[in-house]
């Protein structure tokens, strides 16, 4: 059977010169050719191509073509040749950050072996630096990176590491061009250089949030070919001082507590996540407060419809430019929550709350597929707000599991969501900082002794909040999205095809 199979030039990686008797020319690789198709057909040459497997992987492959003409073999290696060099959206030159101590510490070992053979394939010169601490990355490229000299920004770890590049990539960005980021209505200048992500951390929520899957090689294939993903930014302030960005997660309550409890046993590795998300369910805190939001209006999508962000897609497209022309009168400043509710265009929601969580794409993980917020988008200026207000135990632990099932999470009486642009949070008991320090510090025993012992009825007055696995040092925040602040080497989730898999016999011509 005669069996076709076409290729794009976007997803050809490489092509080289196969000599028949002895291997290719280039990588040294050595085949085996039947003798009568060396003689018939002696000249010969191998293109390497992106090949799709099931869930969303990519792997490299390789097709072999014979010519019975040398002349003919060196005119198709240089059509293919030029035909790659016109794709100016193809990385030439990249920096990489390789993290030595994420999650299982394979990170240069996934590098080396995994990702600079396929650079080198696809003729991308790197250079490499792998962090010696914490935040490195973040501060090389604040300060001494030479950014002019690269393509884009890749990053061999996981979530933390991310962050890494975010921080030092968007802060040096807003240095050069005059921006204050300690203001919080300042409109962020978007980061020219694109960020790749190698996954090899404990957590890698943004690779399988935008590629589908935690697979180093796909995430490689995605940078080589040049795809671009452009992604929100959501930033956090308290009193008009800056203090991080978010690119995936804030949570406060529930999320928050798992984390500062997870941070006091660092000793249980892993296993520390899943223990103090069961003694957090346990202790069941709700804390009181005030949280005042801008509504995104006029635009496609809700929180709670069935469309979900995939490569392409139309509403990234359509929001986005909505948001580029909003009104002035949508980049106002949060009012007071002492004042009218409905003041602006803000909605404001007082109550006890169990979490609240604003997640600017779906949240996607291996363990919960469909994420906090499975209609998020990556790219549209928004994030979904979700409020959990004080309930039972039971109707909690109901919430939790609907992010593994197919049931709506927001289907429940004592949980609502908003998709917004802006968003203000502030305790009940907050006045000022000198205040939450002195009720924090002379509650630091009691409230240890209360959260060490779940049968105890005593609530602390405040949580934390959980900036994308960071602690915020305030419980007092006001948060803007900022739409397609950065891009991403990668074209977000493709939908799937009907799996099929076609065998490629070597080609003649």
């Amino acid at each position: 059977a005669i069996h076709s199979h076409s290729v794009s030039v976007s997803e050809i990686l490489a092509v080289r010169e196969l000599d028949v008797d002895g291997g290719t020319k280039d990588d040294g690789r050595w085949q085996k050719m039947p003798q009568k198709l060396t003689e018939a057909y002696p000249y010969a040459f191998t293109v390497s191509y992106v090949e799709r497997a099931r869930q969303h992987r990519w792997q490299c492959s390789d097709v072999t073509f014979h010519c019975s003409e040398g002349a003919l073999r060196q005119q198709w290696i240089q059509t293919i040749r030029e035909q790659l060099t016109a794709l100016t959206s193809r990385p030439k030159h990249l920096l990489v950050y390789i993290n030595p101590h994420g999650g299982k510490q394979q990170g240069e070992c996934i590098y080396e072996q995994k990702v600079a053979p396929l650079f080198a394939c696809a003729s991308i010169s790197t250079d490499v630096i792998v962090t010696e601490h914490a935040n490195h990355a973040r501060d090389h490229l604040k300060t001494e990176a030479e950014l002019k000299k690269y393509d884009g920004v890749v990053c061999v770890g996981g979530d933390g590491m991310f962050s890494e590049i975010v921080h030092g990539l968007v802060s040096r960005t807003q240095r050069e061009n005059g921006v204050d980021q300690n203001s919080p209505e300042e409109k962020l200048v978007p980061c020219s250089l694109r960020i790749g992500i190698i996954p090899a951390g404990s957590t890698d929520c943004i690779c399988y949030a935008t590629v589908g899957i935690n697979d180093p090689v796909t995430s490689a294939l995605h940078v080589i070919v040049g795809d671009s993903q452009p992604m929100d930014v959501c930033s956090v302030h308290h009193n008009n001082t800056f203090l991080r960005y978010s690119s995936s997660l804030l949570g406060y309550g529930f999320y928050g507590d798992v984390l500062a409890d997870s941070e006091r046993k660092r000793w249980m590795g892993p296993a520390r996540y899943n223990f103090s998300g069961f003694k957090t369910f346990l202790t069941h805190h709700h804390y009181e407060g005030a949280v005042s939001f801008l509504p995104a209006t006029d635009i496609l999508g809700t929180p709670r419809d069935k469309t979900r962000c995939r490569a392409g897609c139309f509403i990234c497209q359509h929001d986005g430019q909505l948001y580029s022309g909003d009104s002035p009168e949508e980049s106002k400043t949060a009012p007071d929550v002492s004042d009218r509710e409905y003041e602006m265009g803000w909605g404001v929601v007082r109550g006890k709350f169990l979490a609240i969580n604003a997640a600017s794409m779906s949240c996607a993980c291996p363990r919960s597929p469909k994420g906090l917020s499975p209609a998020a988008h990556l790219a549209d200026g928004t994030t979904d707000l979700i409020l959990v207000r004080k309930c039972s135990r039971f109707n909690f632990l109901r919430h939790l599991l609907r992010h593994t099932s197919k049931d709506d999470q927001f289907d429940m009486t004592f949980v609502e969501v908003h998709r917004v642009r802006r968003f203000r949070f502030t305790p009940r008991h907050w006045q000022n900082d000198s205040e939450l320090d002195l009720r924090e510090n002379g509650k630091q025993l009691f409230s240890q002794i209360c959260r060490d012992h779940p049968a105890c009825s005593c609530s602390p007055a405040y949580s934390s909040w959980n900036c994308d696995g960071e602690i915020l040092p305030h419980a007092a925040i006001e948060v803007g999205v900022h739409c397609q602040l950065i891009k991403l080497f990668t074209r977000g989730i493709e939908e799937q095809p009907l799996f099929e898999d076609l065998a490629n016999p070597p080609c003649a011509l």
